[in-house]
C-alpha cells in the first residue's frame, strides 16, 4: 500500500495523500484532507475508511496523528457547492487542504481527482492503493461526521447523526415532511424532492 509513496521517498521527496468526504450527500459540506506521512512509514491501515466503523476510524485517526509529518484540512460549505458545483467544490477543498499543510509536498496522490498546479497522481481507488491517500480519507470522514453530528443538534428532525446527510429513505422522508434546511444543497434539488 506504499508502493507509490516509496519511489518518491527514495528520492527524498515528500508525498501528500489527498481525499474527500461528502461528495454524495444532499446536505452539509464537502471536507478534504491532505496527509504527509513520515517517509518509509510501514502500512498500518488495510481497509477503506468507508469499511471501518466510527470507533475504528477514531482509533486509526490517533495512529495517523502519530505517523504524519503534517495534516491539512479544508471545508467547503453547501452554499459554495451550490454556487460552483460539487466537482469544483471538491477540487477547491482538496487544494485548500494541501495549502493548509505545514510542509510542502513535492508529490500529491489523490483518489482519482486531477488537481491543476500540483505534481498530481490521480489514482483510481487511490484510498485503497495509497497509504497516504487512505489516511486522508479517514481524517476527512471523521471530521465531516463530527460536523454533521453538530448539525444534528441544530436541525434534530433530519437525523443527520445517523445518515450524515446522505440520501437515505429517512432523510428523504424528513425533507418531504419539513422541507430543506439551510445546509441542504439546493443544486441537488432533483435528488431532494
Amino acid at each position: 500500500m506504499t508502493e507509490y509513496e516509496e519511489r518518491f521517498w527514495k528520492e527524498g521527496k515528500l508525498v501528500a495523500g489527498v481525499d474527500e468526504a461528502g461528495r454524495g450527500p444532499l446536505a452539509g459540506p464537502v471536507v478534504a484532507c491532505a496527509v504527509v506521512l513520515k517517509p518509509f512509514t510501514e502500512p498500518f491501515l488495510n481497509r477503506d475508511s468507508k469499511k471501518l466503523s466510527p470507533k475504528e476510524r477514531e482509533e486509526v485517526l490517533e495512529l495517523i496523528k502519530e505517523k504524519a509529518l503534517a495534516i491539512g484540512t479544508a471545508v467547503v460549505d453547501s452554499r459554495v457547492i451550490d454556487r460552483i458545483n460539487i466537482h469544483r467544490a471538491t477540487k477547491l477543498a482538496m487544494e485548500r487542504a494541501i495549502r493548509d499543510l505545514k510542509v510542502k509536498p513535492e508529490i500529491v496522490i489523490t483518489d482519482y481527482v486531477k488537481l491543476e498546479g500540483f505534481n498530481c497522481i490521480p489514482l483510481v481507488k487511490g484510498d485503497e492503493r495509497s497509504l497516504s491517500c487512505a489516511c486522508a480519507s479517514v481524517v476527512a470522514k471523521v471530521l465531516r461526521d463530527k460536523i454533521m453530528e453538530h448539525f444534528h443538534r441544530v436541525y434534530p428532525h433530519y437525523g443527520f447523526d445517523s445518515h450524515k446527510g446522505y440520501p437515505t429513505k429517512r432523510h428523504r422522508e424528513s425533507i418531504a415532511r419539513h422541507g430543506a434546511c439551510d445546509i441542504h444543497r439546493r443544486s441537488f434539488r432533483l435528488m431532494l424532492w
